[in-house]
């Protein structure tokens, strides 16, 4: 298992939650959401490379992390199984070891879309690194190097890639209410 299979698992689940919501290519009569599963579009999309999404989702199926769809035909997350491995595997797998203050992205619960969540979570304002980014604080290596370009483009992306980090950053509370809002998020259906 590497990183960025995280990385493709949780943008499938994404683009899902946007197809679901009718947000997916909304105004757009050409558009066709399977170019956005594809490996070609994920490769797109997260900056990836598709011989390493391929992999990558050959990885996922092996391990059970996703399955295949029978009925679009194609790769989705079991999100079940990825909210445990997050909620208990993650952090010792990929451990988040903030570094010196950079300029960049706001990630764990400094995140907009996460901010006022927790008002004990201190001062510190996390960041991935990147150069058109807007906050500074400690700097935390993303899952994968495209993580914040990636994060950019894809709100929902960069909410779940946000909590991912809360739970590999946080002390227990932190990481408990992040798992709970990460599972609130994968698993309502």
């Amino acid at each position: 298992m590497k990183s960025q299979d995280i990385v493709i698992l949780l943008k499938l689940a994404a683009l899902r939650d946007q197809e679901e919501s009718g947000r997916l290519g909304s105004g757009d009569d050409q558009f066709d959401p399977a170019e956005l599963y594809s490996v070609r579009g994920l490769g797109n999309a997260l900056g990836i490379s598709k011989t390493e999404v391929s992999a990558s989702l050959n990885r996922s199926l092996q391990s059970g992390l996703a399955v295949k769809d029978r009925s679009y035909r194609r790769v989705k997350p079991n999100r079940r199984d990825l909210c445990e491995f997050i909620a208990h595997g993650l952090k010792f797998v990929f451990p988040a070891v903030p570094a010196a203050p950079e300029r960049g992205i706001a990630t764990g619960f400094a995140a907009p879309m996460l901010q006022g969540q927790l008002i004990s979570a201190g001062q510190e304002i996390y960041v991935w690194p990147y150069a058109h980014g807007n906050a500074r604080g400690p700097a935390v290596e993303p899952l994968f190097k495209s993580v914040p370009a990636a994060s950019q483009q894809d709100e929902r992306l960069y909410e779940y890639l946000a909590l991912v980090d809360a739970v590999r950053l946080g002390r227990q509370r932190e990481s408990n209410l992040a798992i709970d809002r990460l599972r609130g998020g994968l698993l309502k259906q």
